[in-house]
């Protein structure tokens, strides 16, 4: 498992005194308020920035980092990932993982089928969806509903699924269509 935990993406700056738009990847944007710190990584470095002041503007953060006080300081912060570290996230509730956590799962169905990796979890106002990947098939896309995530076991790096009737030809159908 990751030691750090994505709390949002730097999508641009704002105003000209060092202030960034946030877009939040928890999923509770408020919980902003209570960081006194995050972690900006540009890819080839993790670097600790100290929150100043946090707002919010409709379904975005605003965030005033102390000592970037103009533009120009934070400008190449565009695009990147901020990050808290696993003891700073959100204490998560019983059956709920951490996306990183689940990224890398082998998906078994309930009968032992080799189903694939997980890959990606898309994010929808009704429900997670799970993409599962296998070389040389179509991907699967699950929803992320008790009716079909039967187990989820990250010590041993696996997700059991139970496939709903036609899942399979809904997938093909609508890859056909594309």
């Amino acid at each position: 498992m990751d030691d750090w935990i994505k709390v949002g993406i730097v999508t641009s700056t704002h105003g000209l005194h060092g202030e960034v738009k946030v877009f939040p990847t928890t999923d509770e944007a408020r919980r902003f308020l209570d960081l006194e710190e995050v972690v900006l990584d540009t890819g080839t470095e993790k670097k600790r920035l100290a929150i100043e002041r946090v707002r919010f503007f409709k379904n975005m953060v605003i965030l005033k980092f102390k000592g970037l006080e103009d533009i120009d300081k934070v400008q190449s912060f565009r695009q990147k990932d901020l990050l808290v570290t696993r003891d700073q996230a959100v204490p998560l509730e019983e059956n709920e993982y951490f996306i990183a956590d689940l990224i890398g799962l082998s998906a078994v169905s309930e009968e032992g089928e080799e189903l694939g990796k997980l890959t990606d979890v898309l994010q929808s106002a009704a429900n997670d969806v799970y993409v599962i990947r296998k070389p040389g098939t179509e991907d699967l896309l699950v929803p992320a509903i008790k009716a079909c995530v039967k187990q989820v076991d990250l010590e041993h790096g696996q997700i059991t699924l139970h496939l709903l009737p036609g899942l399979r030809e809904a997938n093909q159908k609508k890859k056909k269509q594309e």
